[in-house]
């Protein structure tokens, strides 16, 4: 079992919901991820999502949008944020760490990681490891969200995640068919996210009814816990997802908070601000 299936089994056993709180790796400052971690897991975040920066994000808003462009201007990477998870690791083992981003930093990543001689499948017809799930896995990251790689073109890539013991994660809309909820219950682990809003990131105003007619439909075809996420701004709203859902995932609002704080308060500000989601989600 992965670390991000026992901590969900362990949270449902108690009858208690997942906080999912997310952050763009480097953001607002390139040293203060892994600090800014631990800060969320003293406010009460069970797993966290990590944000891997990308130049040109397809389903970010704009404050998330923002905040990747401030990090790439760091020079935040993929090998940056391996880093981070690691560094992190050092005083924390039990907390599950999910990458969110996109398929280009991991293709590039890739690329410059395989040997001239391993860019071929080998004789007995099996490819090389994949550089970014060694790495990964090496790292201490439990699971991936690749916003563009669709189930129906990422077989390869679930199989090799799986066999080092990581988590894939896919997305769902309230436009998804049951086809495609069908596609993503056959390969995800770990998760589901649920995007409760026709959009990008941070945008429009969350349906709670909405949200709570959808997951039925959802848990007809996925059997693996599902969280929700975008729109999810204060304690009000994620107590009333909690009560539907069974993880609650904040990012824009966390990222906001922060955009303006000085180096020193990073780390208090995000963790006053979950143990507010936290004591919410449990009452």
């Amino acid at each position: 079992m992965s670390r991000i299936a026992a901590t969900l089994a362990q949270l449902q056993a108690q009858g208690r919901k997942a906080l999912i709180p997310f952050v763009t790796a480097g953001y607002p400052y390139p040293d203060v991820t892994p600090e800014l971690m631990h800060a969320m897991v003293a406010g009460g975040a069970d797993v966290i999502e990590l944000g891997v920066p990308f130049s040109d994000p397809s389903a970010d808003g704009p404050v998330i949008q923002k905040a990747g462009d401030i990090a790439l201007s760091f020079g935040i990477g993929l090998t940056q944020v391996l880093e981070m998870v690691r560094v992190f690791r050092q005083k924390n083992q039990s907390t599950p760490v999910v990458l969110m981003g996109y398929a280009n930093p991991v293709e590039r990543y890739n690329q410059l990681r395989i040997a001239p001689e391993n860019k071929v499948p080998h004789a007995s017809g099996t490819s090389a490891p994949i550089p970014f799930v060694t790495d990964a896995v090496a790292a201490g990251v439990d699971g991936v969200l690749i916003v563009d790689y669709p189930p129906e073109e990422c077989e390869d890539f679930a199989n090799e995640l799986k066999t080092h013991g990581m988590d894939l994660i896919f997305l769902l809309a309230p436009t998804s068919t049951s086809e495609r909820m069908q596609q993503v219950a056959r390969l995800a682990t770990g998760y589901v996210y649920y995007v409760s809003l026709k959009g990008v990131t941070g945008a429009g105003t969350l349906d709670t009814d909405a949200v709570a007619a959808m997951l039925p439909r959802i848990r007809q075809h996925v059997h693996i816990p599902v969280g929700v996420g975008f729109g999810i701004r204060d304690a009000a709203t994620a107590r009333t997802i909690g009560r539907v859902a069974d993880a609650v995932v904040i990012g824009s609002k966390i990222i906001q908070l922060l955009s303006d704080q000085p180096r020193a308060k990073v780390a208090a500000t995000a963790e006053t601000f979950l143990r507010g989601i936290r004591t919410a989600l449990d009452s």
